[in-house]
């Protein structure tokens, strides 16, 4: 693990319209390898971001690189206003990273590695410690050996590290990595709980779901290219609508549908129809399709709204990005 945090507080845009990060045609090489191609990233302050993409997407890449610890080979950077690598050290005094897998001394206790981090740092990080290990869950076996920790323990002891700074910014790289879907809801809750707090948290995952429910934006990167970003609830807008209808006679439902809504798909199954309509489609659209089987005689017994996932959506773009090659 790389752990940076050096010393320190939902919209879009802040009143003074600075981003919590900002690259602007950032690219790294590995000889002919472009791992981090030309990013452009617009990160809101005080929001929850996931950094989505497949494992070798070039996600780690990118935050060494911010982080500076590999050097750019072009494009420019900031993080929370401050320009790097030329401030750096300014950056990085507000800032709590965790790069790669957790990796503490296995010989001592979860509070002395905490202890030696502290030490490196301003007074007042040293008194951070037990309340970081209670916010992490961990508080319980802060005296045990690391060497005892569990994947999960030691992810968590890793924000730890990072919360002694009290940072404005959090960024992790595969945070859910060895948890257990309760570490998971926990992890998560923690998340959103430093949100509430106005602070900016950058998640780098390939987990789709888990994005999904704990992040408010995201961008996704694929072979060093951010190839969409913003709210997730934007980028989801745009999606087709989804319509299931459990209903009596699923046939006689479908020629009345197919004969009213000639836009989209309709396919029926054992209990009854689902409708697909195409993206924009007002919701007013739902209650017709609700009237136009009653006033057929079909007894509705469940009509509901399908949202489009992060994950499905994302398949969407990937497959359509794939034909464009």
């Amino acid at each position: 693990m790389t752990t940076v945090q050096l010393e320190s507080s939902s919209t879009w845009h802040e009143p003074n319209g600075e981003w919590a990060v900002e690259t602007h045609g950032l690219t790294k090489r590995f000889g002919d390898k472009l791992a981090v191609n030309g990013v452009e990233l617009l990160v809101p302050r005080g929001c929850a971001f996931g950094y989505l993409g497949p494992n070798g997407a070039g996600k780690t890449t990118l935050i060494r690189v911010l982080l500076g610890l590999t050097r750019a080979d072009g494009g420019t950077m900031s993080l929370l206003g401050f320009p790097v690598p030329s401030q750096r050290a300014a950056a990085l005094a507000r800032v709590g990273a965790i790069v790669d897998e957790p990796r503490f001394h296995g010989h001592l206790t979860g509070r002395q590695n905490l202890q030696i981090l502290a030490a490196a740092r301003e007074p007042a990080a040293r008194g951070r410690i037990d309340s970081a290990l209670d916010r992490v869950g961990i508080l319980h076996r802060a005296n045990d050996k690391v060497s005892k920790y569990s994947m999960g323990m030691r992810q968590r002891l890793g924000v730890a590290a990072c919360l002694i700074g009290d940072p404005q910014l959090l960024i992790l790289d595969e945070p859910m990595n060895g948890l257990d879907p309760a570490g998971m809801q926990d992890m998560r809750d923690m998340i959103l709980s430093l949100v509430a707090e106005g602070r900016t948290v950058v998640l780098s995952s390939h987990l789709l779901d888990e994005i999904e429910r704990t992040c408010d934006a995201v961008a996704i990167v694929d072979q060093g290219n951010v190839i969409r970003q913003g709210a997730i609830s934007e980028l989801l807008s745009g999606t087709a609508v989804s319509i299931e209808v459990d209903c009596a006679d699923p046939d006689r439902a479908l020629s009345l549908i197919d004969n009213r809504f000639d836009r989209g798909s309709v396919t029926t199954g054992a209990q009854g129809l689902k409708i697909m309509l195409p993206a924009g489609t007002q919701r007013d659209v739902i209650a017709e399709v609700n009237r136009v089987l009653v006033e057929g005689g079909i007894s509705v017994y469940r009509l509901q709204e399908i949202h489009a996932s992060l994950e499905s959506w994302f398949l969407e773009v990937t497959s359509r990005l794939g034909e464009t090659q």
